[in-house]
Parts: structure tokens; C-alpha cells; sequence
């Protein structure tokens, strides 16, 4: 089984920036890619950017261009979410998950606080 620990969330201002890691662990495996989703009070969870170890390839949200970069560790089984300019819309619950099988995600973490106040 496969847990991910998120991290690095917290309480900042508009324009700060801040890193969240997330790391995997349990039993050894391989990850196809790896990503991050947030959800905000009262809405659906939505997706925010991915990384594509084998093609070495990023997906990112059209809200977040620009602003937030993804980057990891394959061998490590370890991703990271470097977020700019943080505006108050970009508060929620921000969760790492792991894709095993190309397109389906298969395991998530518990999530981690992100807030921004104006």
C-alpha cells in the first residue's frame, strides 16, 4: 500500500509564494506520474498541475500558468509544487496523488492548507 504526506502549507498574504512537498512511501514502486488537485469550501476538487515522468511533460491549469511550477524526484517518488503570486481564489485544500497506470490516479494523499488572505 501507498501513502503520500503532503506539506508546507500555511497562512500568507497576496503576491507571497510558498512550496509544497509531497512524498510517498510504504512500499517500493514506480510511478507513471504525478500530481496535484485543490479543493475550496463548497466546491468540486479540480485539478492543478502534473508531471509525466517518462515524457517529461507538465500539465497545468489554465488559472495557475505561469504562477505555479511542478518538479519532482522519480527515484524518489517525491513531487513538489513551487506557487508565486498567490492570490486569495488559490485557497484550498491542495492534495498530491500518484499515478501507477497511465491516466487513472491511484493513490492520494490526506491534503495540506493553503490560504491567502487580500
Amino acid at each position: 500500500q501507498v501513502q503520500l504526506i503532503e506539506s508546507g502549507g500555511g497562512l500568507v498574504q497576496a503576491g507571497d509564494s510558498l512550496r509544497l512537498s509531497c512524498a510517498a512511501s510504504g512500499r517500493t514502486f514506480s510511478s507513471y506520474a504525478m500530481g496535484w488537485f485543490r479543493q475550496a469550501p463548497g466546491k468540486e476538487r479540480q485539478f492543478v498541475a502534473s508531471v509525466t515522468w517518462g515524457l517529461s511533460s507538465t500539465r497545468y491549469a489554465d488559472s495557475v500558468k505561469g504562477r505555479f511550477t511542478i518538479s519532482g524526484d522519480n527515484a524518489k517518488n517525491t513531487v513538489y509544487l513551487q506557487m508565486n503570486s498567490l492570490k486569495p481564489e488559490d485557497t484550498a485544500v491542495y492534495y498530491c496523488a500518484v499515478s501507477v497506470i497511465r491516466g487513472i490516479f491511484n493513490y492520494w494523499g490526506q491534503g495540506t492548507q493553503v490560504t491567502v488572505s487580500s
